[in-house]
């Protein structure tokens, strides 16, 4: 916000420009500079502050970690190729004869992750088929285990015929999107595998075929970008582990005091909706403040791990399971950790998956919609008890005048306040040079009262006091305006009890707000 004062100062008529002395007198002038309502409403439903019970309350709640099946499982970019070549020096093949039918199987790199279904999500193959004799051959390539609706992966080419030692070849993209993949094997009892099949015949409108062992059948089939929404088998020892930062930024400009709370509880929440027994460590639990201080959240929790049982039921109906750490006042330091007010909390934590390896003898699944999830939660109501509560905050200034020509002789600004809240602030602001030193610091005449002692006004129901704040600005401050470049308003904040004078936890009611007008009132002197 930048405050400009500059068109105060308005040219006066030059009735007197042809005087030779110069004219001088003194006027009042009032001119509006703010107008403006701060309330929570802006705050609301933006993860840090929320509605209950007619209050305000204070909703630390964050999701820390949030794991799927694109976390655990990566299937590599993978190349399976099969070969084939007659074992005889030559021999002459009759068209429609079939040269060759036969599976292989193919491991996949994924160790120590053991596969045995899996799903596809989006991926595709990329083939390439290679004719090595002087005549067009029929190829047929199977993917076994590759299903769709029950129905197996299979495609059909004419692969044309070789041009002397250059085999014929032809190549073809296809989307596996939607199929399912046994990675068992010719067995069973396999994991890892793909299969694939080739059968090979010759043209069966063309003439014999002369092929010798010299010439190599082909087929490539490039597996691309395959990303998956289902896996059954093993998925290994998987750790996470990552310390995490967020800030509040309402507590941004703390500068003194402390409240006191009423008292609560933090809870770590750990939901897993995979079919994968682990467990879950909170390892760090830290807030900052705007002063720089740290305070650790210290309980014989922090450390341990957590047991986490696997999901159960099925893909359309599986049930997660839930496990919880509770931090309170009793079994940790809770409340300094809540009452230091940071602004930076730094949370670090550590999930196992199988930790005691293969338990499930290869029985792990995930599906599209599994997540792994660790939650920070904590909501308390805003019942605060301020006392010294200091909150600042600096703003650009941009006031010039020449004290030898018409300029700004004494003043003051008032500050008119409607509050709702219930809690008194004090107000003053710091005039700041160009390097942020301070040149006067100017205390406002009277707080603005807590919204306890004042009355219902009937247009909203909502509890409010009117205040006036006036703030002097002698001639030895207005001297300095060249010299002024930023202005800091520092607010501390008490919540007074009305009965007893002293400052106790006070709700805030959904509504709260204060509303002010900000103006000034100079005396210019005028010099013609």
């Amino acid at each position: 916000m930048k405050l400009k004062t500059g068109l105060l100062l308005l040219p006066l008529l030059a009735f007197f420009s042809c005087r030779k002395e110069k004219a001088t007198w003194d006027s009042d002038w009032v001119a509006p500079l703010v107008s403006d309502t701060l309330s929570l409403k802006d705050y609301v439903n933006d993860s840090t502050i929320v509605e209950s019970g007619g209050v305000y309350n204070l909703d630390l709640t964050r999701t820390i970690a949030d794991f799927g099946i694109e976390d655990l499982i990566e299937i590599p970019d993978t190349t399976i190729s099969q070969t084939y070549s007659i074992v005889v020096s030559s021999l002459s093949i009759p068209p429609g004869t079939s040269i060759v039918n036969q599976i292989e199987e193919h491991t996949i790199d994924l160790a120590p992750i053991e596969l045995k279904k899996i799903r596809i999500s989006q991926g595709s193959i990329k083939l390439k088929i290679y004719n090595p004799v002087a005549s067009k051959v029929y190829f047929t390539v199977q993917l076994p285990g590759v299903t769709q609706n029950g129905i197996t992966f299979e495609q059909n080419y004419f692969a044309p015929a070789a041009v002397g030692s250059t085999p014929g070849s032809v190549e073809a993209n296809l989307n596996i999107s939607g199929y399912d993949i046994d990675l068992t094997g010719v067995s069973g009892g396999e994991v890892n595998v793909l299969q694939s099949k080739l059968v090979i015949n010759t043209d069966p409108l063309g003439a014999n075929v002369t092929v010798t062992n010299q010439h190599v059948f082909k087929v490539d089939a490039e597996f691309k970008n395959v990303k998956i929404d289902y896996a059954k088998g093993y998925f290994g020892n998987k750790v996470f582990t990552d310390t995490t930062t967020y800030t509040i930024d309402l507590l941004n400009g703390l500068t003194a005091g402390s409240i006191d709370i009423p008292s609560s509880a933090i809870q770590l929440l750990i939901t897993n909706g995979m079919k994968v027994e682990g467990r879950a460590t909170l390892t760090k639990l830290s807030n900052t403040n705007t002063f720089g201080s740290t305070v650790n959240l210290s309980s014989s929790l922090i450390g341990n791990p957590v047991y986490m049982e696997s999901a159960t039921g099925s893909a359309w109906s599986y049930i997660p399971s839930s496990q919880t750490i509770s931090l309170n006042g009793t079994n940790s330091n809770l409340e300094s950790y809540i009452e230091n007010l940071g602004n930076k909390h730094t949370v670090g934590y550590k999930v196992e998956l199988n930790p005691w390896g293969n338990t499930s003898g290869g029985f792990n699944e995930i599906y599209s919609t599994s997540r792994l999830k660790v939650k920070l939660k904590a909501q308390m109501p805003m019942a605060i008890g301020a006392d010294g509560l200091t909150l600042r905050d600096t703003f650009d200034l941009d006031i010039t005048q020449d004290i030898e020509k018409s300029h700004i002789e004494s003043g003051r600004l008032i500050l008119s306040a409607s509050n709702a809240f219930p809690m008194s602030s004090s107000v003053k602001i710091y005039l700041l040079d160009a390097n942020g030193s301070t040149l006067h610091i100017v205390n406002g005449s009277s707080p603005i009262e807590s919204s306890l002692y004042g009355s219902v006004d009937p247009k909203d129901g909502m509890l409010k006091t009117n205040s006036e704040v006036n703030f002097v600005l002698p001639e030895n401050v207005l001297a300095d305006l060249a010299l002024i470049k930023n202005i800091a308003v520092e607010t501390t904040f008490n919540t007074p009890n009305p009965a007893t004078t002293l400052n106790e936890q006070q709700a805030i009611p959904v509504g709260a707000f204060i509303a002010v007008k900000l103006k000034s009132k100079f005396v210019i002197k005028a010099i013609i």
